[in-house]
């Protein structure tokens, strides 16, 4: 029922990787993969983001809407900071970065 014969070889590459070069190549893998989630449990990336301001938004709603595990009050202000705004007014359309 089975093949057997010529040709019926055990699946392995040609190319061994040396057990000294394993071990820097799984920590880098490793290294990489927890850096990944780090980001991501943070809630965001490591570049500033950016928003377009809609009708109806306010640094409050964007505030809250983008960083809902953090004290909105110092959002706002990390905001305000980062766009060089002196009051929280915003106009319809203006493009604002967030902070990460």
């Amino acid at each position: 029922m089975y093949a057997t014969g010529y040709g019926i070889r055990p699946l392995r590459s040609a190319r061994r990787i040396k057990p000294i070069h394993r071990l820097p190549a799984v920590l880098l893998l490793a290294l990489s993969v927890s850096l990944g989630l780090a980001v991501v449990a943070h809630g965001g990336t490591a570049q500033d983001a950016t928003v377009v301001v809609q009708p109806g938004d306010t640094l409050w709603s964007i505030a809250a809407e983008h960083y809902p595990s953090s004290d909105v009050r110092a959002r706002v202000e990390a905001i305000e900071r980062a766009n060089g705004l002196h009051s929280p007014v915003i106009q319809i359309g203006e493009t604002l970065k967030l902070p990460s």
